[in-house]
């Protein structure tokens, strides 16, 4: 009987070994399947780092862009400010200078064709006509430079405003293609 119960503990532990070793194998095959799938998200945390710091470089360009635009636009609104300021000097300048012409056309009639000589004053005269000569011509160059600006910049919308209808009309055409199709 002795030997009985020896051969039933000895299947007993054969059983028990054959489970254990059963178990240790789905364990190990959990286990690697666990590993897997951590190597996975592993990569797919690296490759969605990589991608946010993508991103974030991309969303720094842009703000860069967005300010230099900004200022670009604040820029074009001054120099609206610096040519109507020009424009308000230019017409004070004509100004002056035809009351300038005026008052020599005066001093010249009352005197004849020929004014007396008034050395100082005729020349300080001359003087402040030609500076005013100066200054207009100086004005008329820079308005003449801006509306040659905004010559070109309307030259350009057309250009685009063109090349937008000429688009348009290409994918309209292109959405009847399809729609025959």
């Amino acid at each position: 009987m002795a030997l009985d119960g020896i051969k039933a503990r000895m299947q007993q532990l054969r059983v028990e070994a054959d489970a254990s070793s059963t178990k240790v194998e789905e364990l190990t095959a959990k286990v690697k399947t666990l590993e897997q799938e951590n190597l996975a998200k592993e990569q797919e945390i690296t490759s969605l780092t990589h991608k946010n710091q993508v991103a974030e470089g991309q969303l720094e360009d842009l703000h860069g862009r967005h300010d230099d635009l900004k200022k670009q636009l604040d820029q074009a609104g001054g120099h609206g400010t610096q040519n109507e300021a020009l424009q308000r000097r230019l017409q004070i300048l004509e100004e002056e200078a035809e009351e300038a012409d005026k008052n020599l056309r005066e001093t010249n009639d009352k005197y004849g064709r020929s004014p007396p000589d008034l050395s100082g004053s005729n020349i300080n005269l001359n003087h402040r006509l030609r500076q005013t000569d100066v200054k207009a011509g100086h004005y008329e160059r820079k308005v003449q430079a801006l509306e040659s600006a905004r010559d070109q910049w309307e030259e350009k919308y057309e250009e685009m405003s063109k090349k937008y209808a000429q688009v348009k009309k290409e994918l309209e055409d292109f959405q009847l293609e399809i729609g025959n199709i």
